[in-house]
């Protein structure tokens, strides 16, 4: 695996039984003057959750006058990396010749096996910036297997009150057809966005 925080947290890796929330703290994402993400793994408390090993969560943040993600090429080894926005686009790059978007509620999951590269960099569409990078670290008996890349679009489905897209696993009847290689749930649960006014006619939508 590989971690761009300059400075990282030592962090004891042996099993441990510990309960509680996890406090997030704020790193710089490629350098000291980098766009900053709030980090919850690994943590002093716990280093990985099932295979989860590493979750970052930044923004929203306002990139059309600021700094975005400019995140250089760089290795994994022995993961998976899950990107799921929900506003923004980035622009992914590797060394196997993927080139693609990360868009909102598309996920994007990249398996390094045995070795991979890439770059991830905002896009100038991208006003705003919102969204999650999650690692899941591979079992010791697929730790090389090959390079791969895979792009997935969840259908939005109605649960009770609540809208449910299911990008990794299985949640609800909902199930998601990218491959891991350890059971996992990876899920965006959220308020429907409320029904526009009677009569009034919402704003127009073009082609």
């Amino acid at each position: 695996m590989s971690n761009a925080d300059p400075a990282p947290d030592e962090v004891d890796c042996r099993a441990s039984r510990f309960a509680g929330v996890l406090q997030a703290r704020e790193v710089p994402l490629g350098g000291p003057r980098a766009m900053r993400v709030r980090r919850t793994l690994p943590a002093r408390q716990r280093s990985m959750i099932g295979a989860w090993c590493f979750a970052d969560h930044y923004g929203p943040h306002d990139v059309a006058n600021a700094t975005g993600m400019d995140v250089p090429p760089h290795p994994h080894t022995g993961l998976q990396t899950v990107s799921w926005l929900f506003q923004g686009e980035i622009e992914h790059r590797d060394s196997a010749g993927v080139h693609a978007m990360v868009r909102p509620g598309e996920l994007n999951l990249m398996t390094a096996g045995a070795g991979i590269c890439h770059s991830e960099v905002s896009t100038p569409a991208a006003t705003t910036l919102h969204g999650v990078q999650l690692w899941v670290a591979l079992p010791d008996s697929d730790r090389h297997t090959g390079r791969d890349f895979a792009h997935h679009v969840p259908e939005p489905a109605a649960v009770d009150a609540a809208t449910l897209r299911v990008f990794l696993g299985e949640l609800a009847g909902s199930r998601s057809p990218v491959r891991t290689f350890t059971p996992l749930l990876g899920a965006q649960v959220g308020h429907p966005p409320p029904p526009p006014p009677r009569g009034g006619g919402g704003p127009g939508r073009g082609p």
